[in-house]
């Protein structure tokens, strides 16, 4: 089977946006290649492994290619993705010289290339990452293995946001939370928390391929009576529980936790939300925020009632822990 290939040159800041937009568009596979420089400073702490080859992205320039299937109206979806990427200049950020083409591919190139470069990943002292199709062996009692096969969904644990964000729901969840997973995608950040020992996590996303992949990934982990996956956002949720009621969420609210490791210009949308979500003293993991958007994102925490915790920071990337007061 050929599919085509749309290939776009941008920004490392932009290019989870725009994997959103291809993915909107109705690519069945997005592949995110960064730069390989070797000036980029990269958290091997934990031994991590990095296997991309270097190549010759200039640094903070990312390549993303979107697969669409044959019979796909491939001036229509370059017309859309162009014109969504052209409005990300108003929300201030920065997409560089946008450059787009497309060429017709096997299916055989690309649906399971990038398989040979996710390995084992142990991104902190608790938490390895396992991809289904490779064998590992923990080296410790406390090393708790996530088992994953992302699919089309984000979230890997080799992109920083989500490597920060595990590592720093390691410093929050203590034991027995309840945790709302908000933008799950692969569903990686709910099952952290579930073997970091939280009591339940409900995860939500607004993308039914996200919703699909989590559903999967928690039944993989053994967890699908822990973590409860839905479809929707945090407001529509909130809306549905009415104190005790049972709703099949598995969470009553508010929560002693909430994370969301999505863009920064989507976190400012939803401040009070998660504010409204979270118990008195609540802590508020807010990752995915990009460096040139780390003040904007702390001052709206603090306008919505927050106090800031910690940053943690993985290369250009900050993860905020903020408590409600």
């Amino acid at each position: 089977m050929y599919w085509h290939e749309l290939t776009i040159h941008t920004t490392e800041e932009s290019q989870e946006m725009i994997s959103n937009f291809l993915h909107d568009a109705g690519a069945g596979g997005v592949a995110i290649e960064e730069s390989g420089t070797l000036n980029k400073q990269r958290d091997t702490s934990y031994g991590q492994w990095y296997e991309h080859d270097l190549n010759d992205i200039p640094e903070g320039q990312a390549v993303i290619q979107g697969y669409f299937a044959d019979g796909t109206d491939l001036q229509a979806v370059g017309a859309e993705v162009k014109s969504r990427i052209d409005e990300l200049s108003s929300f201030n950020i920065d997409t560089g010289d946008v450059k787009m083409s497309w060429r017709r591919v096997h299916e055989d190139d690309w649906a399971n290339a990038w398989k040979q470069y996710f390995k084992p990943i142990r991104v902190s002292e608790r938490l390895t990452i396992k991809p289904t199709w490779e064998d590992y062996t923990p080296e410790s009692e406390i090393e708790k293995i996530i088992e994953l096969d992302p699919g089309m969904a984000f979230g890997t644990g080799t992109h920083p946001t989500t490597s920060l964000c595990l590592r720093t729901l390691e410093t929050v969840i203590k034991g027995g939370e309840e945790v709302i997973d908000v933008g799950t995608g692969s569903g990686i950040l709910a099952i952290g928390a579930m073997k970091l020992g939280a009591r339940h996590v409900l995860a939500i996303d607004l993308d039914p391929v996200a919703v699909a992949s989590a559903t999967e990934n928690v039944s993989l982990n053994g967890l699908s009576d822990q973590v409860t996956v839905r479809e929707g956002d945090l407001l529509k949720i909130i809306d549905t529980q009415n104190g005790d009621k049972d709703t099949g969420l598995g969470v009553t609210l508010p929560v002693p936790v909430v994370v969301a490791n999505i863009l920064a210009e989507i976190i400012v949308l939803f401040i009070d939300d998660v504010y409204k979500a979270l118990q008195p003293n609540g802590i508020y993991i807010a990752s995915g925020i990009y460096k040139n958007k780390e003040d904007l994102v702390e001052q709206e925490l603090i306008k919505g009632g927050f106090v800031i915790e910690a940053k943690h920071r993985d290369e250009d990337w900050i993860a905020i822990v903020a408590r409600k007061v």
